[in-house]
């Protein structure tokens, strides 16, 4: 039986700086995914919410409720400060088990984690559910096909796990740019809006900030280091699949 957090329980817990405990490649306000809100959007959900930077910064942004799902009860505190409610376990458990109740959502968010599911078709399939007529779902999701990628299996002749980023060993799954399409075509939503996020070394770099300019034919494709997509229910609206 999964449990929740919320701000009225969380003001009888002590305070601490959460920030020297997780990995702060997943904390932060990604102002990349806030890019993407409609302006419209006022009921929030973010799926693995981490410590709720994301949210807080989204409530900041505008005048929005956000609410959070996190299998990290550590990381719910932390993020039940500034959320309305944190939902405690795993996303699929959390949407089959009918924990969020009435609850319905103008836009359910997955900032990097996806890739963390055992099964995120299921997972975005459940999740749809919860959505609002006309909802839509963000995500940010890691592009396997870096250059990164084949540097190591080609010339190191080794898949080169790392504690963030793409090859993060925690990632359970891979997407190319077709299989991102197909996983949101699968459960009947079309994408409308793309980011692509460039780097040319993998970590963070001053280096990356040139990655988008890159002439070379082919070339530029390799240096996508994540996808951002807005996507719709394909009933509401119909788009080119690789439309930016």
């Amino acid at each position: 039986m999964q449990s929740t957090v919320s701000k009225s329980k969380n003001t009888r817990q002590s305070r601490h700086n959460t920030r020297h405990f997780y990995n702060p490649a997943y904390i932060g306000p990604r102002k990349d995914v806030l890019e993407l809100l409609l302006p419209d959007a006022k009921c929030i959900l973010d799926v693995g919410c981490s410590t709720g930077v994301l949210g807080a910064a989204i409530k900041q942004d505008r005048n929005a409720v956000v609410f959070g799902i996190e299998i990290s009860s550590d990381m719910a505190l932390a993020a039940s400060r500034c959320l309305e409610r944190v939902f405690i376990g795993d996303a699929e458990d959390v949407f089959a088990s009918g924990q969020l109740g009435g609850l319905r959502f103008d836009t359910i968010i997955f900032a990097d984690s996806l890739e963390h599911f055992a099964d995120p078709w299921r997972t975005l399939d459940k999740a749809i559910q919860y959505l609002k007529p006309n909802g839509t779902i963000i995500a940010s999701i890691p592009n396997i096909r870096h250059w990164n990628t084949f540097y190591h299996l080609l010339m190191k002749k080794e898949w080169p796990y790392r504690d963030r980023g793409i090859h993060d060993r925690t990632h359970l799954r891979q997407f190319g740019q077709r299989n991102v399409v197909e996983l949101f075509a699968g459960v009947g939503m079309t994408i409308e809006k793309w980011i692509y996020n460039y780097r040319i070394v993998e970590r963070p770099h001053p280096i990356n900030r040139y990655s988008k300019f890159c002439p070379i034919p082919g070339l530029r494709n390799l240096l996508i280091y994540q996808f951002l997509v807005r996507a719709i229910q394909r009933d509401s609206l119909t788009t080119s699949l690789y439309g930016q």
